[in-house]
């Protein structure tokens, strides 16, 4: 077991033992990249407050997010094709979630379907659904989440249109690989991932195939996601969802204030702020520069979390600070299962809350609710409008 300080090392590691291609889907934004490196980059223009001689004991990281009590504000994220950087990985996360006493988050477009996940963990896990034209699809997929006895759906909101991602298209990104010749060297490399892959069926879109309309085999699957993001979603859809999904519903990728005012109006339980990791509008702002502004907007009106750039549990602690109630981290524990599987995301859950633990306590803080901007040092200009 090598020794793990940061995400950085999980990160390499991760890097090492991954096929090229699942490793650049999860570590790359669409076009320039502009957002997605300003996701992090903003994060580390905020500053600390240190404060000394106060008493620093007894200190606690326990919350809750959407009503569920949790060990700390950090969820895990619902990621894509999770299963395709190490087997079972959307099955290994969850546990590795449960264990460790925080929500995790499945995917439409995840590689162990829902029933997989729900077999193999004792606390119920959210679900997060993508709006496809197909009606009997988005429909039969609520109620697989209600028979999974999911405790809340997130509904992503910003993926109308799949924003372009250079490297994914470069690679030839499928799940799983095509066998060209590139693949197989690159393949030949990853002799870890191999031996996983063999010994699991789960190697492709568990929630998809063999579900929806046309898709019964993987040759149907490319063309059938290709068509089936619906660009007509609006809040007329988005409530005949909150019908007849009845729950605790989460709405992600809010990144305006006047959408998230629409967004607690409508009832929402939480928003996201979000913008999807800097996989799909290149050029928009980071998350951590809107949350302040978003916070301002809806702060008393709806429960706010976050997602986007966190690395760290510093980073976790800026989010807070700045009026999050919640976190939710995704290339994070992404690195950590590609790297060594459940282990791997234990580990990357435990540097996050070590390093969001003692960051806490060297603020002078004891109580993680206790978090505020007094605690920060924010740069010029960061809270003028749209952070501009």
């Amino acid at each position: 077991m090598p020794v793990i300080t940061c995400i950085e090392d999980l990160k390499a590691l991760h890097r090492a033992r991954t096929p090229r291609m699942f490793y650049d889907y999860a570590e790359s934004g669409s076009y320039t990249e502009q957002t997605f490196r300003e996701n992090t980059s903003d994060f580390a223009r905020i500053r600390l407050k240190q404060k000394v001689a106060v008493d620093m004991s007894n200190r606690s990281l326990a919350s809750d997010m959407a009503g569920l009590p949790v060990s700390m504000p950090v969820g895990l994220a619902p990621v894509g094709l999770t299963g395709m950087q190490h087997a079972d990985g959307e099955i290994l996360a969850a546990k590795a979630a449960e264990a460790f006493g925080v929500p995790f988050t499945l995917s439409t477009m995840s590689i162990c379907s829902i029933e997989d996940v729900a077999a193999h963990t004792s606390v119920p896990f959210m679900f997060q659904l993508y709006v496809m034209k197909d009606q009997d699809f988005v429909a039969g997929m609520i109620e697989r989440a209600k028979a999974a006895q999911c405790s809340a759906l997130v509904l992503t909101l910003d993926l109308q249109i799949l924003g372009q991602r250079h490297k994914d298209l470069k690679n030839g990104l499928s799940a799983p690989p095509k066998l060209t010749l590139p693949t197989m060297m690159n393949l030949a490399t990853k002799w870890r991932w191999c031996m996983g892959m063999a010994q699991t069926k789960r190697r492709s879109f568990g929630n998809i195939v063999g579900h929806a309309k046309g898709v019964g085999d993987i040759s149907s699957l490319s063309s059938w996601t290709a068509e089936q993001f619906d660009e007509r979603l609006d809040w007329d859809k988005i409530a005949r969802i909150r019908d007849m999904w009845g729950g605790k519903l989460i709405l992600k990728g809010i990144l305006d204030p006047e959408d998230a005012r629409i967004a607690a109006d409508f009832g929402a339980d939480a928003i996201v702020v979000s913008n999807h990791g800097g996989r799909q509008l290149d050029g928009a702002l980071s998350a951590i520069r809107m949350l302040p502004h978003i916070v301002e907007a809806v702060g008393d009106k709806v429960e706010i979390h976050m997602d986007s750039g966190i690395r760290s549990g510093q980073d976790v602690l800026k989010a807070l600070a700045l009026g999050a109630h919640g976190t939710w981290i995704g290339r994070a524990f992404v690195h950590g299962l590609g790297a060594m599987g459940e282990a791997g995301v234990t580990s990357a859950l435990e540097v996050i809350r070590n390093e969001l633990d003692t960051t806490m306590a060297l603020c002078g803080e004891r109580d993680i609710h206790a978090l505020g901007r007094h605690n920060l040092l924010l740069p010029e200009g960061f809270l003028s409008e749209y952070g501009a």
